[in-house]
C-alpha cells in the first residue's frame, strides 16, 4: 500500500531500527525509501553496536554506492568466515564516504548547547562471595571451551563449541543479575532516603521485579515500564511520573523503555545492569538528559566484581570506539568521573571530583581488558572457578 502511494518525500525517524536485513520492517521500508524522490533518515544512534548495522540504511539512501553487502562487510566490517561481519575496519574511509554521500552529523552538544551537563559515575557494589562463586565456576568452564576451540580443526565441532560458549556467556549474564540483586536493593534504600526522583534501569526480569517489589514494600510511589507494559499505557505512566510529586521512581527496562520517552522530572539515573549494546545505554541515559531538563543529570552505574560487569565495560568501550570513528571521525567513549564505593547519590555529590574524568577502560572493574584476562584470574583462585541522512537528487 505504501509503495503504491508513490510518496515524493519519505522521512524515517529512529532509522536504526532498519539495521536487521531479515526483519519485515526493513524489507517493507527499503523499497518505499528508494522509490521516493527525497528520503530522510533520522537517528541519534544510527548504529547501536557495529558498522554492519548501517548498511541497510545506506543502501536505502544510495544503492549505487552501498548495494553489495559483502563488499561493504569485507571492507568496513572486518569480514569474517561464513559472511559474518561483526567487526570494524577502515573507520576513517567509511566516515569520509558517508559524509560525501549521505550523512549530515549533528552532535547534541552542538545543537543543544543550553542542555545541562551529564555526569557518569561507577559505583562498585560489595557482593557476598557465595553469590559469585558459581559465576566464577562458569567463567572457568568457558575457558575450557575456548581452549578446545583453539585446538579444534573441525568446523562442525567449532560451531558446536560456539553454541556451548554462547550458552555459558548467557548463563553468566543471567546469574550476574541475580547475584547483584541484594546489593542493588541495599543501594536503592539510600537513594530512597534522599527523597529525589530517579530512574532505575535494568535488563533482566528478576532484577526489574525485585526492584519494583522493593519500592512497593517501601511504599515509594513508582511506575514500571518493561516489555510487558501495554503501549497504550506507557504515555499515561510517563505523564504520572512527570507531573505527580508523590511518584518518585521509574523502574525501566533498558530495551523497552530506552527510547521515545521523556522523563526529565528526574535528574538521577541509575543502571543496575549493562547490556552488550552501547546505543541502548546512551539512549536510556537520555530519557532524562533531553529538552526540558533544567538540572545536571547524574548517571550511576552499579557494578560488581566477579560478574559479567568485569568484561562488559570493555566490550561497550570497544564498540563505542569503533562507532565513534565511523560516525564522528574520532574516538568515542563513555567518560566517567572518579569511581566510588557503594554510597547514595546524595553522599557522592559531596566528594565528586568533576575534573577527574577517566574513560571506561581505565576504571573498568578489576581493570580486566579481555575475557581471557578475567578467566585467568579465576583459574588461579582457590575456588574453581544526532544523525540526519539524506538522499540527494
Amino acid at each position: 500500500m505504501l509503495l503504491a502511494s508513490g510518496f515524493k518525500i519519505v522521512i524515517a525517524d529512529e532509522s536504526h531500527f532498519l539495521k536487521n536485513a531479515q526483519a519485515k520492517r526493513t524489507s517493507a521500508s527499503i523499497p518505499v525509501l528508494q522509490q521516493a524522490q527525497f528520503a530522510i533518515l533520522l537517528s541519534g544512534t544510527p548504529a547501536l553496536s557495529r558498522p554492519i548495522e548501517l548498511h541497510k540504511q545506506l543502501e536505502a539512501l544510495c544503492p549505487a554506492v552501498y548495494k553489495n553487502v559483502h563488499d561493504y562487510g569485507n571492507r568496513y566490517c572486518k569480514g569474517g568466515i561464513f559472511g559474518l561481519y561483526q567487526g570494524a575496519s577502515n573507520h576513517e574511509e567509511l566516515h569520509c564516504l558517508m559524509k560525501a554521500t549521505v550523512m549530515i552529523r549533528r552532535l547534541k552538544q552542538d545543537v543543544l548547547a543550553e542542555l545541562p551537563v551529564k555526569r557518569r559515575q561507577q559505583v562498585f557494589l560489595d557482593l557476598n562471595e557465595k553469590d559469585t562463586k558459581q559465576i566464577r565456576v562458569l567463567f572457568c568452564e568457558l575457558e575450557v571451551i575456548k581452549s578446545k576451540m583453539k585446538a579444534c580443526e573441525s568446523s562442525e565441532e567449532i560451531e558446536s563449541l560456539k553454541v556451548i560458549q554462547k550458552t555459558l556467556i548467557n548463563k553468566i549474564y543471567n546469574d550476574s543479575a541475580v547475584a547483584k540483586i541484594p546489593a542493588v536493593l541495599d543501594y536503592l534504600g539510600t537513594v530512597v532516603e534522599a527523597g529525589c526522583k530517579f530512574l532505575v534501569f535494568a535488563h533482566h526480569q528478576p532484577m526489574i521485579k525485585a526492584i519494583h517489589e522493593f519500592l512497593l514494600k517501601k511504599k515509594i510511589g513508582c511506575i514500571r515500564i518493561d516489555g510487558g507494559t501495554p503501549s497504550t499505557s506507557r504515555q499515561t505512566l510517563v505523564n504520572d511520573f512527570q507531573e505527580k510529586d508523590d511518584i518518585k521512581a521509574a523502574v525501566l527496562s533498558i530495551k523497552a523503555a530506552g527510547v521515545g520517552l521523556t522523563l526529565t522530572a528526574a535528574s538521577t539515573v541509575i543502571f543496575t545492569e549493562l547490556t552488550w549494546t552501547p546505543g541502548d545505554i546512551i539512549q536510556a541515559e537520555d530519557r532524562a538528559h533531553r529538552i526540558g531538563q533544567v538540572a545536571s543529570v547524574n548517571v550511576y552505574y552499579l557494578l560488581a566484581y566477579d560478574t559479567s560487569d568485569d568484561i562488559m565495560w570493555e566490550v561497550l568501550q570497544n564498540k563505542l570506539d569503533n562507532l565513534g570513528q565511523v560516525l564522528d571521525g574520532e574516538q568515542n567513549k563513555l567518560e566517567v568521573i572518579n569511581s566510588q564505593s557503594s554510597s547514595s547519590p546524595g553522599k557522592q555529590t559531596l566528594t565528586r571530583n568533576i575534573l577527574g574524568k577517566q574513560s571506561l577502560t581505565s576504571s573498568s572493574p578489576g581493570k580486566q581488558k579481555t575475557l581471557d584476562s578475567f578467566v585467568k584470574r579465576c583459574s588461579s583462585a582457590s575456588d574453581p572457578p544526532v544523525v540526519t541522512q539524506k538522499r540527494k537528487l
